[in-house]
């Protein structure tokens, strides 16, 4: 994969609840932030870089954190508390327990059980995978019925169902990542088969 700079891209945003934090009925979250160095100053939050110590060991360092969170306050463009940073020290213990070959696998494992999850749910009758696009570990499905009926069957069954995406047509979202079972995915796919009657 290239970076994001390589495309053009000024700034870039993403997602990293899925790095070790909990779900936490809703947050907080990890959030990851880029930007080109031009625009680091306006850029919320504080910026962390790397180096040596005295033993020529690498370390990170906090270099940048802008004052105007103790100065500016109310117009501050951000304000960092202890709870982002336990969420921040929480993502990096994940992501240096599992190293460069573990993060690989945590991906390859999300990767592979959605695709299978995809393939088995687009063979059911009614139901439709739209893969035009090549996706990672979230996918959308078309339903043979609205998603919020197939979303309430599924609760009955003790199965948490995919995102209501509809907008012209019953879609919805789903995941699968590496904490889905193999037995989790057959579950969900009969229980999908059954609801499509």
């Amino acid at each position: 994969m290239r970076p994001p700079a390589d495309y053009g891209a000024d700034i870039v945003v993403g997602e990293g609840q899925s790095l070790g934090v909990p779900l936490s009925f809703g947050g907080p979250y990890a959030g990851l932030f880029a930007c080109r160095e031009t625009y680091i100053r306006q850029m919320p939050g504080r910026i962390v870089g790397e180096t040596a110590d005295l033993d020529g060991k690498r370390g990170y360092v906090l270099t940048l954190q802008t004052r105007e969170q103790h100065i500016r306050r109310e117009r501050a463009t951000s304000n960092i508390c202890t709870s982002q940073q336990l969420i921040a020290l929480s993502t990096a213990m994940y992501v240096a327990t599992l190293g460069p070959a573990g993060l690989r696998r945590v991906a390859a494992l999300c990767y592979e059980k959605a695709h299978v999850l995809a393939e088995k749910i687009a063979r059911l009758p009614g139901y439709s995978v739209e893969d035009e696009e090549p996706f990672f570990h979230e996918f959308v499905v078309r339903t043979p019925k609205p998603p919020s009926e197939i979303n309430a069957a599924l609760l009955r069954r003790n199965i948490i169902g995919g995102l209501d995406v509809s907008d012209v047509r019953p879609r919805m979202l789903l995941c699968a990542t590496e904490m889905n079972t193999t037995a989790e995915i057959e579950r969900l796919v009969e229980a999908l088969a059954d609801l499509a009657k």
